[in-house]
């Protein structure tokens, strides 16, 4: 591929990454019901991990080392990020959960720019989150966010942040996908027990099993194949910028395949949220590019 198409292909394809991404998301909303978001976290590690594990044993058998102690703490932040994250769902659309939960990451690019205008990003973000939260309260809104579900979303957004920073330790300490397939199985034998008990049996419908797979495969395996890819052939600052179109790439899919009506607060607040993402990552430059590319390692990309 030349420079010239791979400058054009590679935004498309990290913008197709996203779009899976929430596409996922959207199909676990339609799990939920069934399996309950312990369970959709449960069957999207799961189904990960056995497409990973291979690859991170051939890294083993090539002489790669296990950290076992960035591994367990990886996977712990690996689950923390997807239960809250799922929780949310279970109560607040796709747009406001992805617009909240990405408040972590953002909030780490702001502290890794050191600059005010970091802090004039931060601020409009903050700005954002307000509107979401007090959509019920302005003028012309008669809708609210329900308030524990955004409590759940700010947990994503923290144990977000935090998995940036686990996982950013685990690939200094271990090579290729090895520190991310053993923390999807960390993440399976944290999360499985409890959505055994919550779901039961009907985490082994055929149904079930069919949806769990495809959230796997959508919000994981493909994002995660393409930041591969597209890391390779840009800018990791471009590949960052694209990554901050998550939340409006998020509300649109809940329109389109949920049916999620937003009002005109929710709306503007994902506007200006996802705006100081581009701008803050944009104006922290390759400072804050470590933790924009760890993001991207899940859900990762993410959620």
């Amino acid at each position: 591929m030349t420079h010239k198409s791979s400058t054009t292909v590679m935004p498309l394809l990290v913008i197709l990454g996203l779009i899976c991404q929430e596409v996922g998301a959207a199909v676990a909303v339609n799990l939920i019901p069934t399996v309950g978001p312990w369970g959709v976290v449960a069957m999207r590690l799961v189904f990960s991990a056995i497409v990973l594990l291979p690859l991170a044993i051939v890294s083993i058998r090539r002489g790669g080392a296990i950290s076992w102690k960035h591994v367990v703490l990886f996977g712990l932040s690996l689950a923390a990020m997807n239960v809250f994250f799922y929780l949310a769902l279970e109560r607040i659309p796709l747009g406001p959960a992805v617009t909240i939960e990405v408040m972590g990451p953002l909030v780490l690019s702001v502290v890794a720019s050191r600059s005010w205008k970091g802090l004039m990003w931060a601020l409009l973000a903050a700005t954002g989150v307000a509107l979401l939260g007090g959509s019920g309260l302005l003028p012309g809104s008669d809708t609210s966010l329900d308030p524990l579900g955004m409590l759940y979303a700010v947990g994503a957004a923290v144990m977000w942040a935090a998995y940036i920073l686990t996982a950013r330790a685990a690939g200094a300490a271990m090579p290729g996908v090895v520190g991310l397939a053993l923390a999807m199985v960390v993440g399976s034998v944290v999360t499985l027990p409890v959505a055994g008990a919550i779901a039961g049996a009907a985490l082994l419908s055929p149904e079930a099993l069919a949806l769990g797979f495809a959230v796997a495969v959508l919000s994981s395996a493909i994002p995660y194949g393409i930041e591969l890819t597209a890391l390779r052939r840009m800018k990791a600052e471009t590949f960052a910028i694209l990554l901050a179109l998550a939340p409006a790439i998020a509300a649109l899919a809940g329109l389109i395949l949920l049916d999620q009506q937003l009002t005109w607060a929710i709306s503007a607040g994902i506007a200006l949220v996802t705006v100081a993402g581009v701008g803050a990552v944009a104006s922290a430059g390759r400072r804050a590019v470590p933790a924009a590319e760890e993001v991207s390692a899940d859900v990762g990309f993410e959620t």
